[in-house]
């Protein structure tokens, strides 16, 4: 039987470790999972045996890394360390090989490397996993698929599942874009919109209940956290949770410039500032620009610019492209300004635009020949309501905040 469950501990309960009061005047603050399970002295994980999925963004309000605390935790044995794409310290970005840390001397097994799903080896001993992750909100970044096949593992070793919920950075009221028409297990793990909405708590009771997975899964929720605060609101300290997801405007970019990124187009990585730059060298830079601008997209403008990236995609090489401007980040529509961008580079460029290679992000072949098949500006945004629909009807079932 699926035992879903959402763990929130009175803090009249422990009020000695009680989060402080708020005061009239005082910003709002968020205190994420990791901060009310370590508040109420981690009594979900009492006498348990812990592998732990994380990286550098898991971290409490104090900047005190999740690993530290389960290591030093009294009544939690952690016995394995699991790391997504770009290792523990979220540094690499390259497969990922096993490694040691050196504070628990634990083995760190990655699950960017040989495998992406722990193995009933790595799990020997362990009775829970537990999640720690930033996730940043589009459908393609890899730490949800990550989650997902986590959760399978779970289910097929009969392990509990904990989730410690974090913010979702670019709110959770913005939700957009086609549903996937296949699933990626990866950058696709389960059918939902480009940007969904969600936080990783969420998203989990949702991957549980419509996959199947019927895991044993806890979401320790959040505390003080509004679906419509963008990071900053929340008084949360910004990690880079990627090496080139460096700032919250990247974040709010990247869902719609992502969708470029399988092209034959640098999106900037190998520049100090990866996805607020576009280009390549094709790309005739004053060109684009002006016929970007033109199309008036909401809250973005666009400024010729050539760039050299020192690394990835044209490397040492000279780029025609664009800087992004973002000048009203509510007003902005990364969707549909993403396929918006993919008509003009195939207009303007043709062939020289691998333009194909965007349903590796997008997941839905339908919607691509459209855009492809389009000479004039138009929106798209049409094409995906009966999807929204869909979805919202879906999701409303597992929201765990207003």
């Amino acid at each position: 039987m699926t035992r879903i469950a959402t763990l929130v501990c009175s803090a009249a309960l422990f009020v000695a470790a009680s989060l402080p009061v708020r005061a009239a005047d005082q910003i709002d603050v968020v205190y994420c999972g990791i901060d009310v399970m370590a508040r109420d002295g981690f009594q979900p994980l009492a006498g348990r045996k812990v592998g732990l999925i994380t990286n550098h963004t898991g971290l409490d309000r104090n900047g005190k890394s999740t690993l530290e605390l389960l290591h030093a935790a009294p009544n939690v044995t952690l016995v394995a360390i699991f790391s997504p794409e770009h290792g523990l310290k979220g540094v690499l970005d390259e497969r990922v090989a096993d490694s040691s840390d050196p504070l628990t001397g634990l083995k760190v097994y990655s699950l960017y490397g040989e495998t992406r799903k722990p193995s009933a080896e790595m799990l020997e001993g362990v009775d829970t996993l537990v999640f720690d992750i930033q996730d940043i909100g589009a459908r393609f970044y890899t730490y949800i698929g990550t989650m997902g096949i986590c959760m399978e593992a779970a289910a097929e070793h009969n392990i509990r599942f904990v989730v410690l919920d974090r913010p979702n950075p670019i709110t959770g009221t913005r939700v957009s874009g086609p549903l996937n028409d296949r699933e990626g297990k990866f950058t696709a793990y389960h059918t939902i919109p480009v940007m969904h909405g969600m936080t990783i708590g969420e998203l989990a009771l949702m991957y549980n209940k419509e996959r199947n997975i019927n895991c044993d899964l806890h979401v320790e929720k959040m505390e003080g956290w509004k679906r419509a605060m963008w990071l900053e609101e929340t008084n949360l300290t910004w990690v880079n949770p990627s090496p080139n997801m460096r700032s919250l405007t990247e974040a709010t970019l990247y869902p719609g410039i992502g969708l470029i990124e399988a092209c034959n187009v640098s999106v900037g990585r190998g520049t100090d500032t990866p996805f607020e730059v576009f280009g390549a060298p094709w790309i005739e830079e004053r060109k684009l620009a002006a016929r970007l601008n033109g199309l008036k997209l909401p809250g973005i403008r666009f400024l010729p610019y050539r760039f050299t990236p020192d690394a990835s995609k044209f490397a040492g090489e000279s780029c025609g492209g664009v800087q992004i401007i973002l000048t009203d980040r509510d007003a902005f529509k990364p969707i549909e300004t993403g396929l918006s961008i993919v008509r003009e580079l195939r207009n303007l460029f043709g062939t020289a635009f691998d333009v194909d290679r965007v349903n590796n992000l997008l997941f839905n072949q339908a919607l691509l020949e459209k855009v492809k098949s389009s000479t004039d500006p138009e929106s798209y945004e049409p094409l995906w309501r009966d999807d929204m629909k869909q979805f919202m009807a879906r999701r409303a079932e597992y929201l765990l905040y207003d």
